[in-house]
């Protein structure tokens, strides 16, 4: 098994279309294809059913792809380990974080660092709350931002640490009757409509969970699918949502106000997890200790 052979298998099976994949990989169809031919060949099955230039991945072939995906992942990592040991000041970061941490957390953070290490690259990525711990756990990335924290108790599979808690704020229209209050009761909005993420955030279970323990159901009126949206939909007068504070930093919209909680101890926890099986890379390490280091001193300073 070669590796241009896992390559091309990879391509192909994460778009389903082999012009497609020829075209990312800047080579020609034909090679492609002899290359997946030999490998089905030299495994004794078939990897793709094919149905013109599209195909799909076969039973067999779906197990084949989450094994190499992972191998192929060390692979990589391997490659970058041993540059990155030469000079890790100038290696690369592979890190997610949920959509709810683009706006000003993450951003911040990279900025921070490339401070003090300005040669330092990142990988992005976004993901859903499961998916960034999945992805930790099979090699997609090595680093997430993460909110809230999982319990480490029982996700055995990954290490991590809290970085800092934020406060969970009402966001409502300008023209709202509890506009002008310095705070309110979480009550104070059971007769609202509220605007909440879809089904699948975890943010929307905790908000959910947040009226419910004090004695009512939000009446859902409005989706958005993520915080940015969310932000609009009360902008736009349709109703009342709870945020995270750290998203509305240098980013409140107009036609709307913050208010503070006064009888909720609605909060979440952000932080930062890595694989327990796996070494972090030393590029990776370095901005593991940065955030660290930064978080506990900002943390300190609020004291």
């Amino acid at each position: 098994m070669e590796t241009r052979q896992i390559q091309y298998f990879l391509e192909v099976a994460k778009r389903e279309h082999v012009t497609e994949a020829a075209d990312a990989l800047h080579i020609a169809q034909s090679a492609i294809s002899r290359q997946i031919s030999n490998l089905e060949k030299e495994l004794g099955v078939e990897l793709f059913i094919r149905e013109g230039r599209r195909v799909k991945l076969t039973p067999l072939g779906k197990i084949f792809y989450e094994r190499i995906k992972q191998v192929w992942y060390l692979m990589e990592d391997s490659k970058r380990e041993i540059r990155e040991y030469l000079n890790p000041e100038k290696g690369t970061v592979r890190i997610a974080f949920p959509i709810s941490m683009a706006a000003h957390t993450l951003p911040h953070i990279i900025y921070s660092f490339r401070t003090r290490f300005p040669e330092a690259k990142f990988q992005m990525s976004n993901a859903l709350y499961y998916d960034l711990i999945d992805g930790v756990v099979n090699g997609q990335f090595n680093l997430a931002m993460i909110a809230p924290m999982p319990n480490l108790e029982k996700e055995k599979k990954i290490k991590g640490d809290i970085l800092f808690t934020e406060n969970i704020v009402a966001l409502m229209p300008l023209h709202h009757p509890l506009s002008d209050r310095e705070s309110i009761r979480l009550r104070d909005l059971m007769n609202d409509q509220f605007c909440v993420l879809p089904e699948g955030f975890v943010f929307r279970e905790q908000v959910v969970q947040a009226c419910n323990g004090v004695g009512f159901s939000p009446n859902i009126a409005f989706e958005g699918k993520d915080i940015d949206a969310l932000k609009g939909l009360v902008s736009a007068g349709l109703g009342v949502a709870l945020m995270p504070e750290m998203t509305l930093v240098d980013n409140t919209p107009r036609s709307t106000v913050v208010i503070p909680l006064s009888d909720s101890r609605l909060t979440r926890t952000v932080g930062v997890i890595y694989p327990a099986e796996r070494d972090l890379l030393p590029t990776e390490k370095l901005f593991y200790d940065f955030l660290i280091e930064t978080y506990e001193r900002l943390n300190e300073f609020k004291k």
